[in-house]
């Protein structure tokens, strides 16, 4: 079983909307302090802004832009690679050396004035796609996707002369360094593999990011996730994982939890997630539920709607029957699921902030006998009564303490078996059932305890269901 450490645990949130433009990010070389001071203390050198000298060529800021025959001519005078020369010229439906040859043709003195040393454009950048798709590829070999964004990092000052001069000297609508950049590596990437991958600029499967300075290639695999309900059918296991309580979950554990790090070895994320894990070849999972129960409480009806997400997944194409098969037959007794479906993050968010009703069932004892009649209709008597629920004792540890109004829609099917005594219940989302019945020592007002005046024991509570559907309704 995968354990994430604290500060996995902590990143809730998805960072790849830092990613979401083919260019994603540049920033300036960092320089020392020395260096720094240095700049500083040097006298500030004046220019006109009608020069600029690249590899000790100087452009001419006069030259007509492309795609004139002069603006193509001054544009190889200043030593433009051919992937520049095709991207600024405007004459996109030929390639750089076609469009090379063509000026050589027309003025034979250019080609003895090129200078191949170093493209003011990129730099030479282009010369190193091989480079890098061979190093991609490498690291996708192992991955299985279905869509993939190329993300690349090019220094500040690159890019700021790179546009200055296409600006000034490129044909309208030339496309920029970073596009074509990764226009280039896009095809590469085609080329060598041998088929058309699906590139895209949102929601990727995996996110490619290519440093342009050191060549140095990450891969960053979006998460996959999953909606579906569970029905919890045990009394002794949590919703989400559970630390132990001696070692506080520490990776190998004690003695206490017998080196799993887990106070309780099942968890309703982890007979879900485990499966899914080892069959997607990830790294961790993430449970997120529309609220929760108490470990001794059964989720019955229809289920909860949780959804569960995989972090790092190898593969992501799995047999979703296969997968549910599976979970309800190794959880069987425990929990199970009605199916799963493939989802996005976006989901999280409304199923965390729902406020559905809930109905309940729940069974306690009376420390003393009372008429029947008195116990159904001190009960009855609370339905559709608005509750004052100040935070419950065995929760104040993580919630703050506040008085929450909460109301009661209907309570109904009230049974009396001895000084054992059962009812159905329908509540506003956030009520505490158990307080209702046993008051927690007068933090809920009214309670069934105050209104037959003996303390009661609760004996067990089933959620019946979530009236989720009727909600999404309304909406």
């Amino acid at each position: 079983m995968t354990k994430s450490s604290p500060k996995d645990s902590e990143k809730e949130g998805d960072d790849w909307h830092q990613f979401s433009n083919a260019g994603y990010s540049s920033a300036s070389a960092d320089f020392d302090n020395e260096e720094i001071a240095e700049q500083q203390n040097t006298e500030e050198e004046w220019f006109d802004g009608d020069d600029f000298e690249f590899e000790g060529k100087t452009i001419d800021w006069n030259s007509p832009p492309c795609p004139t025959p002069l603006g193509i001519a001054h544009m190889i005078k200043i030593g433009t690679c051919n992937h520049c020369l095709q991207r600024v010229s405007g004459k996109r439906e030929m390639s750089g050396a076609q469009i090379r040859n063509e000026a050589y043709t027309r003025d034979i003195s250019l080609e003895s004035s090129f200078d191949e040393l170093l493209c003011p454009l990129c730099e030479n950048l282009f010369d190193d796609v091989d480079n890098i798709v061979e190093r991609i590829i490498e690291k996708i070999d192992n991955l299985e996707y279905s869509t993939i964004q190329i993300g690349i990092h090019l220094p500040k000052d690159l890019i700021q002369d790179s546009h200055e001069i296409t600006s000034r000297h490129g044909a309208s609508q030339s496309m920029p360094l970073k596009n074509s950049m990764v226009l280039a590596i896009q095809n590469k990437i085609n080329h060598n593999l041998g088929t058309d991958i699906n590139f895209v600029k949102d929601r990727p499967d995996i996110m490619v990011l290519v440093d342009g300075l050191t060549l140095r290639v990450d891969v960053d695999i979006r998460p996959i996730y999953f909606y579906g309900r569970y029905k919890k059918l045990s009394r002794e296991i949590p919703q989400t994982r559970w630390p132990c309580r001696a070692c506080k979950g520490r990776y190998n554990g004690c003695e206490s939890c017998q080196g799993t790090g887990l106070q309780y070895i099942d968890s309703v994320q982890d007979l879900i997630g485990e499966p899914l894990r080892h069959t997607l070849n990830a790294k961790d999972t993430s449970f997120h539920g529309m609220g929760r129960e108490d470990i001794d409480v059964r989720m019955l009806g229809t289920g909860r709607p949780f959804v569960i997400e995989i972090k790092k997944p190898m593969n992501r194409l799995p047999e979703m029957a296969e997968i549910v098969n599976e979970i309800n037959k190794n959880a069987a007794g425990k929990i199970e699921i009605d199916n799963l479906k493939k989802t996005e993050r976006s989901l999280i968010a409304q199923i965390k902030n729902s406020r559905s009703d809930k109905s309940y069932t729940i069974r306690f004892k009376i420390s003393e006998k009372i008429e029947e009649e008195i116990i159904i209709k001190s009960i009855s008597d609370l339905s559709g009564i608005e509750l004052d629920q100040e935070t419950p004792r065995r929760v104040s540890h993580r919630r703050a303490d506040k008085i929450r109004k909460r109301k009661i829609i209907e309570i109904n099917n009230i049974l009396i078996d001895g000084n054992e005594i059962q009812f159905s219940i329908r509540a506003e989302a956030g009520t505490y059932i158990k307080e209702l019945v046993h008051s927690d020592e007068g933090r809920t007002k009214p309670s069934v305890s105050e209104k037959l005046g003996v303390e009661c024991e609760i004996l067990w509570l089933d959620v019946n269901q979530i009236h989720d559907d009727e909600e999404n309704k309304d909406n």
